[in-house]
C-alpha cells in the first residue's frame, strides 16, 4: 500500500506546484486506475503458480529443489516477456526480439505477453496441470491454443519468451528430460551415481548422512533415497556457480561445539511450547506444501497485497524473489553434497545411546522418557526427516535469501504478517494444543524464525541454520546486482 500511496501523494503534490501537461495527467490517471494488489494479472499468475506447486507436492511427493527451478524459470519467462514492453529492462534468455515501440507499452499488451509466457512455461514445468492453466487463460479472455511466434505481437512475445527459457535451460544439470550423461532416460534420475556411505540399518561414518525409515502409511516402512543428489550441478541463473559462497565445514564428532549443539536440539524439543510447535509446522508447511520457494512467493504476495503493487512491480519482485530461491537451493545443495553431513536424527542416537532423555515419543505419546537411541524429530511418521544431507539447512538458506531479497527490493525490513495456527494439527492431530498467532514483524525475523524452526523440529543443528541463513543472504546480494542489471536500474 505504501508504494502505491506514494504515487498518489506525488501526483496530488504536483497538482499544487505546477501546471500539468495533458500527457502528465494521462499518465497519472493511468497509474491511479491500473489494477493493483490482488487484481493485477501478475499477482493472479502467482496464485496459479502456487496452486500448481501444491498440486505437484501431492502428486510427486515433496521435491523442493525441482519446484524451485520450476518457479524460478516461470518468473524469468514472465520477466523476459514483460521486458519487451519496458523502457530499459533487458531479458535473461529471450534474444533476437526487439523492444516494442513506446506507444505499445500498454497495460493490455503487458498482460497478454506475460500471460502467454506464464502459460507456456507452467505447461512445460507443471505439465500435469495444463488444464488448470488453459482454463485460467480463458478466464482472462485469451486463447490457450494461440501458438504464435510473431515478435510483433504480445501473444508471440509471450510464447517466444517461454520457448527461449525452456530451450536455454535444457541440459542445465537438472536432468528434467533424463538426458544427462549417466542417466537412464528417467526425469531427475540420479545420474551422478551418489550412494550414501551409511545405510538405514548401519551407520559406519557418523559424521556423514544416514537415510532413515519412514512409514509408508500402510503399515510398512521404507527408507527414501537422497533427493536430487546432483542438484549442486544445476546451472544457476544469477550466481557464477553453486559453490560461489560455499561455507566452511560443519562441526565434527568429538568437537565441543557439536556436543553442545546436539544437546541443544534435545533440550529444545523436550520443552516445545505450543507456539514453537505451530512455528515448526507452519515452516514445514503441511501436507499440501508449496515448499520453500513457494512459501516465499506467498510472502511476496503478502507484500503485493499490502503495498497495492502494480503489474510492473509484481513482475519485477517475483522475478528477483524466485531467482534468489532457485539459486539458493543450488548453493544449499552444493554445501549439502560437498560435506554429506549427518542430521540430528542420527547424531542424537550417537551421542545419547544408552542414556535416558526426555523427548517426543511420537503421535499420541507426547513428551516421554526414552533411551537416546529412540529419539526422533517432531514430525509425522510418513515424513520423519528430509531425505538428504543436513549442512546447510535448505529452509535457512532459502529463507535468508528471500527475506534479504524482499528487504532489498522494498527498501525496508518491515513485513507485518500474522498467521493463526492450531499447535499440533499437522503432527499430532489427536493431541492438539492451543490456537496461536505467529507474528512476522520483519523479513529478517521471518527468516530467522524459519531457520530456528528447523532446530526446534529436530531436523538441524544450529550450525546448519546459522551458516544457511548467511549463505542465503550472500546469494540474494549477488542476485541483486543481476536484478539491477536486467531491470536497467544500474
Amino acid at each position: 500500500m505504501y508504494r502505491y500511496y506514494t504515487i498518489l501523494l506525488i501526483t496530488l503534490f504536483s497538482f499544487g506546484c505546477k501546471e500539468q501537461t495533458q500527457d502528465d495527467a494521462a499518465q497519472d490517471a493511468m497509474k491511479i486506475s491500473e489494477p493493483t494488489g490482488v487484481d493485477n494479472v501478475a499477482y493472479k499468475w502467482g496464485q496459479i503458480a502456487l496452486t500448481a506447486t501444491a498440486n505437484d507436492t501431492e502428486k510427486f511427493r515433496p521435491r523442493p529443489t525441482i519446484t524451485s527451478r520450476f518457479l524460478g524459470l516461470i518468473f524469468v519467462s514472465v520477466f523476459d516477456a514483460w521486458s519487451r514492453y519496458d523502457e530499459q529492462a533487458t531479458p535473461v534468455y529471450l534474444t533476437g526480439v526487439e523492444r516494442r515501440p513506446t506507444d505499445e507499452h500498454s497495460l493490455n499488451n503487458k498482460e497478454i505477453a506475460i500471460s502467454y509466457a506464464a502459460f507456456r512455461a507452467m505447461s512445460e514445468y507443471f505439465y500435469s496441470d495444463k488444464e488448470l492453466f488453459a482454463n485460467f487463460m480463458e478466464e482472462l479472455g485469451l486463447d490457450p491454443n494461440n501458438e504464435s511466434m510473431d515478435p510483433g505481437t504480445p501473444e508471440g512475445i509471450g510464447n517466444l519468451a517461454a520457448k527461449a527459457v525452456i530451450e536455454a535451460r535444457r541440459g542445465d544439470g537438472a536432468n528434467q528430460y533424463g538426458e544427462e550423461e549417466g542417466s537412464n532416460g528417467e526425469p531427475y534420475f540420479n545420474y551422478i551415481g551418489y550412494e550414501p556411505v551409511n545405510s538405514a540399518d548401519e551407520n559406519v561414518d557418523p559424521n556423514r548422512w544416514q537415510p532413515k525409515y519412514f512409514s509408508d502409511g500402510k503399515g510398512g516402512q521404507y527408507a527414501p533415497g537422497c533427493l536430487t543428489p546432483f542438484w549442486d550441478k544445476v546451472r544457476p541463473v544469477a550466481l557464477k556457480s553453486g559453490d560461489q559462497f560455499r561455507p566452511g565445514p560443519p562441526p565434527m564428532i568429538g568437537s565441543e561445539q557439536l556436543e553442545k549443539e546436539v544437546r541443544e536440539v534435545i533440550e529444545l524439543q523436550a520443552n516445545l511450547t505450543d507456539e514453537q510447535k505451530a512455528l515448526v509446522e507452519f515452516m514445514r508447511d503441511g501436507p499440501q506444501s508449496v515448499q520453500q520457494a513457494g512459501h516465499w512467493l506467498t510472502f511476496a504476495q503478502d507484500v503485493s497485497r499490502r503495498d497495492n503493487h502494480t503489474l510492473d512491480e509484481d513482475v519485477k519482485m517475483y522475478f528477483y524473489n524466485q531467482v534468489v530461491a532457485m539459486d539458493a537451493f543450488i548453493a544449499s545443495w552444493d554445501s549439502k553434497m560437498y560435506y554429506d553431513y549427518a542430521r540430528p536424527y542420527a547424531l542424537v542416537h550417537r551421542y545419547y545411546e544408552d542414556q535416558k532423555i526426555k523427548a517426543w515419543g511420537g503421535e499420541g505419546k507426547g513428551m516421554i522418557e526414552m533411551d537416546g537411541s529412540q529419539w526422533r524429530p517432531y514430525s509425522p511418521e510418513t515424513f520423519l526427516c528430509p531425505p538428504f544431507p543436513s549442512y546447510v539447512s535448505g529452509h535457512s538458506t532459502i529463507s535468508g535469501g528471500c527475506a534479504e531479497a524482499l528487504k532489498l527490493w522494498t527498501g525496508s525490513d518491515e513485513f507485518g504478517v500474522e498467521v493463526e495456527m492450531v499447535a499440533g494439527a499437522m503432527t499430532e492431530p489427536d493431541n492438539l494444543g492451543d490456537t496461536v498467532t505467529l507474528a512476522f514483524p520483519t523479513f529478517t525475523e521471518t527468516a530467522e524464525m524459519a531457520g530456528i524452526s528447523r532446530v526446534l523440529g529436530g531436523y538441524h543443528i544450529q550450525s546448519d541454520n546459522i551458516e544457511g541463513l548467511e549463505l542465503g543472504r550472500d546469494v540474494a546480494r549477488e542476485a541483486w546486482k543481476f536484478y539491477k542489471l536486467h531491470t536497467g536500474e544500474n
